[in-house]
């Protein structure tokens, strides 16, 4: 790792950075948004667009640029088969349009996600949401987390104190009943369905209290969303009870369940 990327790191402006880039691609993704735009199957039968393939092009032409060093692991790249062969201790996650079938539907609920990983953990993180404009993040070191809106001041956030009646996210696809099971599994007697990484964020600033997940998801949908709860007092565990961790074969998650306090 360059001292840039050390000192970047260390003092909270690689976060800042991060947050820079991913609102630029916000900015490309939003005229695509509720236009009508034509999604394509991949190889996995999932839907990309070209709001998906140029917000990619972009975080990496703008991480090159910083950080020529630093791999990259990103959504796009590695459907296309152009995944790095062996990657180093540091190496960026990034979904350039996590939620995709939301987007197309025209929901807002979908994010840009931007990680750096160190050896198997989520060491920074950037979440931002185009549709309502607003961007969160990890601080210095991992410590605190914050929120903005687009061209606003950074606030600091926390998630909050388990309450008496805990409210969970889950995912949409998830039928009203099989929701229900996996929110009481979590001793959550209320639960609301959206989509992306934003779940992670609306824990993390304490609107929230558990994101239990039993599908297949990847490393990239959920390591930016990580490093901001965990930086704001939350957890995100495997189903060994553990910290999720990464560079797992194929870059796929198990079932995991993101807690706040």
């Amino acid at each position: 790792m360059t001292d840039r990327l050390t000192a970047d790191l260390a003092s909270g402006a690689l976060a800042e950075a991060l947050a820079d880039i991913a609102e630029e691609a916000a900015r490309v993704i939003l005229p695509y948004w509720r236009s009508g735009v034509v999604a394509e199957a991949k190889a996995d039968a999932s839907p990309v667009t070209r709001a998906d393939r140029e917000a990619e092009a972009l975080i990496l032409e703008r991480l090159a640029d910083r950080y020529p060093e630093v791999q990259a692991v990103a959504e796009e790249q590695v459907a296309a088969g152009e995944a790095p062969a062996s990657l180093g201790q540091w190496y960026w996650l990034i979904d350039p349009l996590d939620g995709t079938r939301g987007f197309i539907e025209g929901r807002e609920s979908y994010t840009v996600n931007i990680a750096l990983i160190h050896g198997d953990a989520p060491v920074a993180g950037v979440v931002t949401a185009p549709a309502t404009q607003q961007t969160w993040r990890s601080g210095p070191g991992g410590g605190g987390a914050f929120r903005r809106r687009f061209g606003e001041a950074w606030q600091a956030i926390q998630v909050r104190e388990r309450p008496a009646s805990p409210i969970a996210l889950l995912s949409h696809s998830m039928s009203d009943d099989e929701a229900a099971r996996l929110a009481t599994r979590y001793g959550c007697g209320q639960w609301q369905g959206t989509d992306s990484s934003l779940k992670f964020c609306l824990i993390a600033e304490g609107r929230f209290d558990a994101y239990p997940r039993t599908g297949p998801t990847s490393e990239w949908d959920t390591a930016a969303g990580q490093a901001v709860l965990e930086a704001a007092g939350g957890r995100v565990m495997g189903e060994d009870g553990q910290r999720l961790r990464y560079g797992k074969p194929a870059y796929l998650n198990g079932p995991f369940v993101a807690m706040g306090g």
